[in-house]
């Protein structure tokens, strides 16, 4: 029971963002860049004495930590800029769709041949956010929010997969915030950049409880489950966060935004439940 009560806490953690995100950014108390970038700096701060806690030291300067301080760059800028134009469910179902095809591929290419259960999983579910990129399908639908979101799938996925080899992920993401910092700095630092009191809370809370305090117990969760258990939980973000912005930000539920959130969450499902089939290296 208790295992189940963190799980369902981090899932409500991740829908969180898209929707803490989108009530800052469209509802005007902060602009995407000053938005992104207090998220990173709460977000480490929090990590950081996350790590103090454990006695732990951080070896910060190492090759290996830049791809993902810059892929975790590439998710904080998408996902921002999505948000002036995306619905928070629509957005967490473009981005969880992403990453989760993308992690489908890269598994596929680099050791894993994909039965036709997988392939079926996969092809159903892109249909499904083809749906949702509709005009009309998802509310507000925008071709350049879409793409920016996309971009921050793929820059979660590239997070994602590089983390699976971190020896200590609490170090590690820590130490990729930490780096991100400067680069969100120079990428998105600008005279467009505005808050309001509102804003910055918005965004200290985003960065410091849900995307730091539920990075780091997600890490604590994951040992205790199943790698397939772990793809399956994730499924609910983006209903949850579809949920969640039809309930918090009034957001509009259409019928075919539905039908599309059932379709990338059976496919993935059907696609991450299927026996694994190794690579016949020869």
């Amino acid at each position: 029971m208790r295992l189940f009560l963190l799980i369902s806490l981090t899932m409500v953690a991740f829908a969180a963002n898209s929707i803490l995100t989108r009530l800052a950014i469209a509802g005007g108390h902060m602009d995407p860049s000053g938005f992104a970038l207090i998220r990173v700096l709460s977000g480490a701060v929090v990590l950081g004495m996350l790590m103090t806690l454990r006695g732990r030291s951080l070896r910060l300067l190492r090759k290996k930590r830049l791809p993902g301080a810059f892929s975790l760059a590439a998710y904080m800028v998408g996902f921002s800029l999505a948000y002036l134009t995306l619905d928070a469910g629509l957005g967490a179902l473009i981005l969880f769709g992403v990453v989760q095809i993308a992690m489908f591929v890269h598994a596929a290419i680099t050791g894993m041949r994909p039965s036709l259960r997988q392939v079926s999983g996969a092809g159903l579910a892109f249909a499904g956010l083809l749906i949702a990129l509709w005009p009309g399908a998802g509310g507000n639908t925008d071709v350049v929010g879409a793409a920016l979101m996309v971009v921050a799938g793929l820059g979660w996925a590239a997070y994602s997969i590089i983390g699976r080899g971190a020896v200590d992920p609490l170090a590690a993401t820590t130490a990729n915030f930490l780096l991100c910092l400067p680069i969100l700095i120079v990428l998105l630092i600008g005279p467009a950049l505005s808050l309001t009191i509102t804003g910055a809370a918005l965004a200290i809370l985003c960065g410091g409880l849900t995307s730091g305090l539920g990075y780091a117990l997600w890490y604590r969760v994951l040992p205790q489950i199943e790698g397939a258990t772990a793809a399956v939980v994730q499924l609910s973000v983006p209903i949850l966060a579809i949920l969640g912005g039809a309930l918090l930000l009034n957001e509009t539920v259409g019928v075919l935004l539905m039908v599309a959130a059932a379709m990338v969450v059976g496919g993935i499902g059907w696609t991450v439940t299927a026996p694994k089939v190794p690579v016949d290296h020869r």
